[in-house]
């Protein structure tokens, strides 16, 4: 997976506000898989997607395991009050993103059984925390990974199920930065202009006066 090592260069203008991710996800999987033993439910927010929408499946069987994506582990990237890392990106994985993601520490690459963390293989449709998706576009946008030969390392970036994606990812990151990045960007766009015309007409309705 990593045959191409990555040089990291960091620049003023890239931040980088979780510095023992690894730790923190086996955390956040011994956390959901002690919520999946107990007979309470769990809190969540109501689960919309940026859009507005229902929240659609992101994946519920990551390749074979078994096991659900997800912060509770159950397909979809919900999140709560217990998800500080706002796991609501539906993101769809390349073997560049993965090796540009264990480069700046977050091995995703490496299943954790004991914690119910399969581990990520290109294809995979996965929650990725929305803070480690907008440090990703950031570090495109600067430059701020280069190959081994110095060049630039581009299109890391992976593309993302946008009815999939949690509308609290919206907090890290603009909707037209998601849209852009959407496997189903263009029909994303035609439901986006069908509900603003819904929501036109119902105005037309409830204010006359002004159609």
């Amino acid at each position: 997976l990593l045959s191409r090592p990555m040089l990291l260069v960091y620049t003023s203008a890239v931040s980088f506000r979780t510095p023992a991710p690894a730790l923190r996800a086996a955390a956040d999987s011994r956390a959901a898989a002690a919520r999946l033993d107990s007979a309470e439910e769990p809190a969540r927010e109501p689960a919309r997607n940026v859009l507005g929408t229902e929240l659609s499946c992101c994946c519920a069987d990551v390749h074979g395991s078994g096991i659900g994506t997800g912060f509770y582990r159950d397909g979809y990237c919900s999140t709560g009050p217990d998800d500080a890392g706002r796991h609501t990106v539906c993101i769809e994985a390349t073997e560049k993103f993965l090796a540009v993601s264990a480069a700046v520490g977050n091995p995703l690459h490496q299943p954790i059984p004991q914690f119910m963390f399969p581990g990520v293989r290109p294809g995979d449709r996965w929650c990725l925390c929305a803070s480690r998706y907008a440090q990703l576009i950031e570090l495109e946008r600067e430059s701020a990974v280069r190959g081994e030969d110095g060049e630039p390392v581009t299109g890391f970036v992976p593309r993302i199920h946008i009815r999939a994606t949690h509308e609290r990812s919206l907090e890290h990151m603009d909707l037209e930065a998601l849209l852009s990045r959407a496997v189903d960007e263009e029909e994303a766009r035609a439901e986006l202009s069908r509900l603003e015309e819904m929501r036109a007409a119902l105005r037309r309705t409830v204010s006359p006066s002004e159609s």
